[in-house]
């Protein structure tokens, strides 16, 4: 049986282990990191993640220490004002339009988008630059036993890894987590995101849009021009049945539905890529931490992507453990880095996540008299400058 060990085990491979992995090598913390699905880095590949995320600023910020921010920066689109319609009437069109400027908070953007499959083209690339990580794919981590001074981990090779941390970033059903005996509160929706991306003649003007009706969001994300065209990419959540029926319909029949749901916002769309459909629900664990393990991403927390919430949040998760860990060294993994690292992020988290259930049950009401409620509610938010800026920068993460 084979033995190694590492400073840190991190146990999930998507855009929140890669850029764990990438963030705490380039700090010169030695990581191993398991992956039991290599990445996909070709948008044409089989199994491709054709989803976008969207980066807010002080991901950025996360992204830059890793390491990683200059190679994204020359594809990332720029997201300068967060609009939000109401389309909530008789008739599925724009009855109330309200948009939140960065300008009017800072003089960056709100952040970028990027496409998933390129955060994990240039995530490789980076950890290949980086001679303290070691990259196993094809591998998961079945087992963890922890101890006072270290985690030890074992493979699904029969590897023993015994690390100072492990962190784990596998996911909603987290092996780590669950091996640790760590509970969860989950929220069930009856809700699917359906996800691809569109091109339009209308410029997007670097403006995120989400239009409310019922079921959820349609939600328009910029993304850098396609073959000389506007292009955006698309997160559309709706009721498992309505989703249901419209990943059945054929791809015109799919198109006239996206075009009717945008409300013509943007001009006639045209849909480029394939689409995806994805469950959708809220969760958060009942404690950060065990013993020697740090919780992260959707390990930690999932909600439903309403105001690029999920992997900003994952990444705030990063930036704590990462603070943490570069002030004192010496006690990477210790008792009192974790106690630290709970208090710090999981009120937040149980808050975000209540606080994005309730914004999603407003955005699938179904009666008028609620989504009078909602456009009434928004109107106001916008209205009063210091509630709008207040809201600006609590979704950005901002004191």
């Amino acid at each position: 049986m084979a033995q190694t060990t590492s400073d840190i085990v991190i146990s999930g491979g998507g855009v929140a282990g890669l850029t764990a992995a990438c963030a705490f090598g380039a700090a010169g913390f030695s990581v191993t990191l398991i992956e039991p699905t290599p990445p996909v880095t070709d948008a044409g590949a089989a199994g491709a993640d054709l989803r976008t995320t969207a980066f807010l600023m002080p991901s950025v910020d996360v992204l830059q220490a890793a390491g990683l921010w200059a190679r994204l920066a020359p594809f990332a689109a720029p997201l300068q004002i967060m609009r939000i319609i109401d389309a909530g009437g008789a008739d599925p069109t724009p009855r109330l339009t309200r948009d939140f400027d960065a300008a009017d908070v800072g003089d960056k953007p709100f952040g970028y988008n990027l496409p998933n499959w390129l955060l994990r083209r240039e995530m490789m690339a980076r950890m290949a630059e980086l001679p303290n990580i070691r990259f196993v794919s094809g591998q998961s981590c079945t087992g963890l036993t922890t101890r006072e001074t270290e985690a030890i981990i074992r493979l699904s090779n029969g590897e023993v890894i015994r690390a100072r941390l492990a962190i784990a970033a596998d996911g909603r059903a987290s092996t780590l987590r669950t091996v640790a005996g760590i509970g969860v509160k989950t929220i069930p929706y009856a809700q699917k995101a359906i996800v691809f991306a569109v091109g339009h003649d209308t410029p997007h003007g670097n403006i995120s849009t989400e239009i409310h009706r019922t079921g959820g969001p349609f939600t328009l994300v910029p993304l850098q021009d396609q073959n000389g065209r506007p292009a955006s990419s698309v997160v559309w959540m709706e009721t498992a049945e309505n989703a249901a029926r419209l990943m059945a319909f054929d791809d015109a029949a799919f198109a006239a539905e996206a075009n009717i749901r945008s409300a013509g916002v943007l001009g006639p769309l045209s849909v480029i890529t394939k689409r995806s459909a994805w469950p959708m629900m809220g969760q958060f664990a009942k404690s950060m931490t065990g013993q020697r393990l740090a919780l992260i991403a959707e390990a930690a927390h999932v909600v439903p992507p309403i105001g690029a919430q999920g992997l900003n949040m994952s990444l705030a998760d990063l930036a704590a453990l990462l603070d943490l860990a570069t002030a004192r060294p010496e006690g990477l993994g210790d008792a009192a880095m974790l106690s630290a690292y709970h208090r710090k992020r999981h009120a937040e988290v149980v808050a975000r996540v209540l606080g994005i259930d309730a914004l999603n049950r407003a955005s699938m009401a179904q009666s008028q008299p609620l989504r009078d409620l909602r456009k009434f509610g928004l109107n106001l938010l916008h209205g009063i400058t210091p509630l709008r800026h207040a809201a600006m920068k609590a979704g950005l993460g901002m004191r």
